[in-house]
Order: C-alpha cells, then structure tokens, then sequence
C-alpha cells in the first residue's frame, strides 16, 4: 500500500463526533478518499431519513462564458445516466413515498431527498449516480435550454423576484454576486454542451460534495453506502490531496451605493433597502442574526409592528441577510402602494436610526 493509499484508508476509518446531547442527538463525520465528506446526524425517535448532497459550485463559480451554467447543470442532472433514464430518476424515491429536489444558489448546489429510515440507501445510490455520472445528452440539453429560458420569462414576471436581482445587480454590478443565479436569455441561449460537460468536470469533484443525512441513520452505514454508490463509476478512485478548485468568476466587486429603478404596470412597488453585511465566517454574524430577527424577522420585529400593525403601510415587510464567503448584504424589503413608498422608505430609515443609535 502506498502512502497516499494508506493516508486515504485512515481518513475513511478516522469518524469524528462533533456533537452528542443528552437526548441522543449525535453529529459525526467522515472523509473518503478524494475528499468527499459524509456528515450524520441522529435521530433516534424518528422513522425517517432527510438526505442533502450539497456540492460546492454555484452561479459565482461562473466565468463570463459560462453564466448560467450552475443552473443549467442541476436541472440536466435529472435527465438521465447509464444506469437510469430520466423516468427512472422522477419515480426511484416516490415509488416508495420519499421525494426529491435540487437548488441552486450563488455559492453551492444542493440535492436533496426526504425517505423512510430503510429507503436511504436507494436515495444516496440515486443521487450519487445523478451526480457522478450524467450522460449530459445533446438533445436534454436543448429541451433543458427551453424549459430554463421559460423559467427566467417566468421570474421576469414576478416583481418580488425581479427586485431582489435588481439589488444584487445595483450592490455588486456585473460581477458574479451581481447576476442572476439562472443566467440571462442570452447567455442561456449560447452555452454549448461542451461548456457545461466541461464545468461538469471541473466543479463535480470528491473535495468539492459534502453528504449529510438526518434522522434514524446509523453513520458507518451511511458511509459504507456513500463510499460503495460514489465509488461505482470510479468517481473516489483519484485519492490524492487534490485542491479545492478555485472559483472561475474571479474577486467580488466592492459593495456599490445608489438606486435602481425598473417600472411595471403592477399594483404594488416593491422595495429593497441594501445595506454591507458580514461574511459568512465573521464571528459576529451570530449577534447580526438576532439584530436581523428584531429588526424584521417576525412580527414581533420593529419592522413589522411599525410599517404594518401601527401604519398599515405595507403587507409584507422583513429584513434577511445574505452572507457569502467573502463579502455580505443586509436587505430590507417591502411592498407598498405606489403612492406610499415614501412613507415606507422614511419609516424603515427611522428604525434604522433608531436601531444604530442605540
């Protein structure tokens, strides 16, 4: 046995509990050869399993030629491998009660099932045959192509979706942050299938995909049929320290102040106020979590007591953060009558003065 090999074998054996409670609760993790992490936590009282293989690429990964991609390639993950045909991935996990999805965010890609305690092993072969070993078919990709450019007309036609990629756009420009994460038409419509195949490659590795599973799960069997599932096409056998790949969308541009304004014939204006956030790692994210829940993350908040309940300005407004690896934004969000968006603006600033000031 080599030394890598051996290294890679004691990473296998090498469990680590990172949370036991007294009521049985118990987090551990492993790592696989080519540095693919399996993470459990459980859940003794449940019959059920809740299923998450989460792989570290999103729409910031993209380079100008590639927007969209991160998208386009969950969707064209359910289309078909050697081993299943499209038909056979939509009915695996309901044919037996579970269900399956996927999304996609700025920063990581998630695939996700909910099963019974005993049909876990069939979602991880699923998903891990999904994600190790799409065909990425010539005609998939040009169905796919439409079904993705209808989805965007679709958001395009939502105002609370087109608002909150306005902000983004106004705060981070045209950098990755800024776009939206499913591409435009136009950069849709010029991605080839070479591009995604290739980026399939390049993002879908061992060190970039976590598993985690909750629920009645036993860890070591949990590995055993992640190692045995993503192992089948070979997807573990490059055990070597390979290097996290870097993000091909290059640095965040800095946070940018100022308006953006797009008019619609709707009932309702809908608002985003932007204000710099925390990066992900900042250790005062969790003091800004709970600031964030008193100023608008219920109706408890001041928000929401002071624009809705005392004003009746507004049915929904709230505050969220969005934190990235790098950079942050708080945003504040509400909808209004045209004729009162400024009375909902000078409102929410007074609260946010009142908030600093104390």
């Amino acid at each position: 046995m080599s030394v890598r090999r051996l290294h890679a074998a004691q990473k296998v054996d090498s469990t680590r509990t990172l949370l036991a409670d007294d009521s049985g609760g118990l987090v551990r993790r492993s790592v696989l050869p080519g540095g693919l992490r399996v993470i459990t936590e459980a859940m003794p009282g449940v019959r059920s399993a809740a299923l998450g293989v989460w792989v570290d690429v999103g729409s910031r990964d993209e380079g100008p030629s590639l927007v969209g991609s991160s998208h386009f390639l969950e969707h064209l993950l359910f289309k078909g491998t050697a081993r299943r045909s499209a038909r056979d991935i939509s009915e695996a996990l309901e044919a037996v009660g579970g269900e399956m999805n996927a999304f996609t965010t700025k920063e990581y890609t998630c695939y996700h099932a909910r099963v019974l305690d005993v049909d876990l092993p069939l979602a991880i072969e699923t998903i891990a045959d999904m994600v190790t070993s799409s065909l990425l078919a010539g005609g998939d990709v040009e169905s796919e192509r439409n079904v993705i450019l209808e989805e965007i007309a679709m958001n395009d036609d939502d105002p609370d979706d087109v608002v909150h990629n306005l902000i983004a756009s106004r705060v981070w420009g045209d950098s990755p942050l800024g776009r939206p994460i499913a591409g435009s038409p136009k950069s849709i419509r010029e991605l080839s299938r070479m591009q995604i195949a290739g980026y399939y490659r390049r993002r879908y590795r061992p060190e970039a995909i976590v598993v985690a599973a909750a629920g009645n799960v036993d860890h070591r069997a949990v590995v055993r049929a992640v190692r045995s599932a993503f192992g089948a096409a070979g997807f573990l056998d490059d055990d070597s320290a390979t290097p996290k790949a870097p993000r091909e969308g290059g640095r965040t541009a800095a946070f940018r102040l100022g308006t953006s304004v797009v008019t619609r014939p709707t009932e309702q204006a809908n608002l985003v106020l932007a204000l710099p956030g925390l990066r992900r790692s900042d250790e005062r994210r969790h003091a800004a979590g709970v600031l964030n829940a008193a100023l608008g993350g219920g109706m408890s908040s001041r928000l929401f007591q002071e624009v809705r309940e005392k004003r009746g300005l507004a049915y929904a407004v709230y505050s969220y953060a969005s934190n990235y690896a790098d950079a942050g934004m708080v945003g504040i969000y509400a909808g209004c009558a045209p004729a009162k968006v400024d009375d909902v603006l000078a409102l929410v600033r007074e609260e946010l003065m009142q908030v600093a000031s104390h």
